[in-house]
C-alpha cells in the first residue's frame, strides 16, 4: 500500500489532508514538522499550510529527498523560498473563491483539472518568483502563480486548498498526486 505523510505546518485544514488521502486508500500519517525526514518511510509527502514561514519547522528538509512532495498553500511557498524563488504579500489577503486558469494540460498534478476551475485560496502571501526547474502549471486573475511544477524533481505546489468542500477538483489534485508517488 502506498504511503504518504502530511507534514503539519499547522494549518486550520491540515486534518482535512490526510482525511482525503485515507479516503483515497492510501496509508497516511499526520506528522510534527518537527521530524526528521530521516524517520519518515514513506512513498510521498504533503506539506501542509500554515500560519507562517516562522513555523514551519524541518519542512524544507523534506525537499532533499527522493519522494515526490506537494505544497499545499504555504507548503507551496516554503518549497519556492527553499529553492530561490521569491514570496511576497499578495494583493487579495485572505481566503476567497477564485477561478484558476490551467496553464499546463501535460502537467502530472494539474493538467486533468478543467481548464477553469474553482478553488478555495488564500492570497496573505503567494509565489511572486518561480524557483529555477519550475514551471507555471495554473494561474488567475487574483495571483500569477496560483500552482507549479517541477517534474524533474517531483516537487509541486497549489496555492488553493484541495482539501476542502469549497474547491471543486480537489480530490483530483490527491489522486494525481498518488499517480505520481506510484511511478
Amino acid at each position: 500500500m502506498t504511503t504518504i505523510v502530511v507534514v503539519d505546518n499547522h494549518g486550520q485544514f491540515t486534518h482535512l489532508e490526510r482525511r482525503a488521502l485515507r479516503d483515497l486508500g492510501v496509508d497516511t500519517d499526520l506528522i510534527d514538522n518537527e521530524t526528521p525526514p530521516e524517520e519518515v518511510d514513506a512513498d510521498g509527502v504533503v506539506l501542509s499550510g500554515g500560519p507562517d514561514m516562522d513555523r514551519i519547522g524541518r519542512s524544507a528538509d523534506y525537499l532533499e529527498g527522493d519522494v515526490p512532495v506537494l505544497g499545499i498553500c504555504l507548503g507551496m511557498q516554503l518549497i519556492a523560498e527553499e529553492l530561490g524563488g521569491r514570496v511576497g504579500s499578495g494583493e487579495y489577503g485572505g481566503y476567497a473563491d477564485v477561478t484558476v486558469d490551467i496553464v499546463d494540460e501535460e502537467d502530472p498534478l494539474t493538467g486533468s483539472l478543467h481548464p477553469e476551475t474553482r478553488v478555495w485560496a488564500s492570497h496573505a502571501d503567494e509565489v511572486k518568483e518561480l524557483p529555477e526547474g519550475f514551471e507555471l502549471t495554473a494561474k488567475s486573475d487574483v495571483c500569477g502563480v496560483e500552482a507549479m511544477s517541477d517534474t524533474d524533481r517531483d516537487l509541486y505546489g497549489v496555492q488553493w486548498h484541495p482539501e476542502v468542500a469549497h474547491t471543486e477538483e480537489g480530490d483530483e489534485i490527491f489522486e494525481n498526486f498518488l499517480e505520481i508517488c506510484e511511478r
